[in-house]
Formats: structure tokens, sequence, C-alpha cells
């Protein structure tokens, strides 16, 4: 039987992946995440995923690989992880009271077959106060998340509602991502 390998270390896909109760492993890639300007969002994400999950593929070319990668999007202005506390903020302060885009894209790398897909989810901040702004950059929670900040977390707080899948806005939509891996022939344990 293959293994089904996340090509991540992020904790927040493992948590997801976990909740599945499937049963996988861990293999982080180190890849260049740079793209050309001009690339639009849902090719950015899905092409990321796709370079994640070859790489680990590359050294396991029986198994199930899945890559993902997560970007947040207001104004055309793509939001990365913030650098420090004021990158934190700036970008806080430029989502507070509007609305964003988070794009995820998977890609699922298996012997004979490859799949890319994205998921788009529209996020709706509340008109965030200095002080809340601050608050949350005090958290340390800002650091390592696209945007500046997690959805399930103590960035909850911050969110007003959103349009879309709640999963992809954490990093892995895990709906689709079953319905992916068993069009593309992992045996499912159901």
């Amino acid at each position: 039987m293959p293994n089904l390998i996340l090509a991540s270390s992020s904790p927040r896909r493992k948590e997801l992946l976990e909740n599945l109760r499937l049963k996988f492993k861990i293999y982080s890639s180190d890849v260049d995440e740079s793209f050309e300007p001009g690339t639009s969002p849902e090719e950015i994400v899905m092409g990321l995923a796709e370079r994640k999950a070859k790489a680990v593929f590359a050294g396991h070319p029986d198994d199930f690989v899945i890559g993902s990668d997560t970007i947040v999007v207001c104004d055309g202005a793509i939001l990365g992880k913030p650098s420090g506390r004021e990158e934190a903020i700036r970008m806080l302060k430029l989502l507070s009271g509007r609305t964003h885009q988070v794009f995820t894209g998977v890609a699922i790398i298996s012997p004979g077959n490859e799949v890319r897909f994205y998921e788009r989810t529209e996020v709706h901040f509340w008109e965030l106060t200095d002080g809340e702004i601050e608050y949350y950059a005090e958290s340390g929670e800002p650091y390592d998340k696209a945007g500046g900040y997690g959805i399930q977390g103590l960035g909850s707080m911050l969110v007003k509602r959103i349009e879309g899948d709640y999963f992809a806005v954490m990093g892995l939509p895990v709906s689709r991502l079953v319905r992916e891996l068993g069009e593309s022939g992992y045996p499912l344990p159901f």
C-alpha cells in the first residue's frame, strides 16, 4: 500500500490531515518559492504546491504526495508572512474593515498521476481598533502566517465572516482533498 505524504512542515496542515484520521508521513520540502511578476494568485498557489509535492515525490516515487500553499491577496497585492511586528501591524491595518481573498493551492503527485486545484475564500474583516491590532501583534500569532493572521486562533476575533472554505483559509481544503485523493486512486479507508 502506498504511503500518504504531506510535503509541509505546517502544524496547521498536519492537524487538519490528522483530523481526517488518515495515516500519513511528513517530509517538508525546501523549494524556491519565487514566482514571475504578473502570475495569477491561482497559478502561484498551485505552482508552489506542485513544486513542494514534486520535490518530495522525487524521493518517494511509489507514494501519494500532497503539496499545498496559501497566499492572501488584498487589492491585488500578495501578503506573505510578516517579517516582524511592524510589517504585521501594517498588514492588519490594510485588512481592517475590508474584504480580501485567501487562495490555497493543492497538488497531489502519485505514480502516473498529477492533480492540481485551488480554493478561493473571501474573508471579511471587522474594522479593527489600534488596540486590537497591537494586542494581536503582541500575541506572536501573526508571524508564521500569510497575511499576518490565523483564522483558527486569536485571529478569529478579526474575522467578521467568510465566503468559501474555512479550512482552505487555515491552509488545506480537506473536503475537496479527500475527494481528489479518492479520484486519484489513493486507497481511502471508506
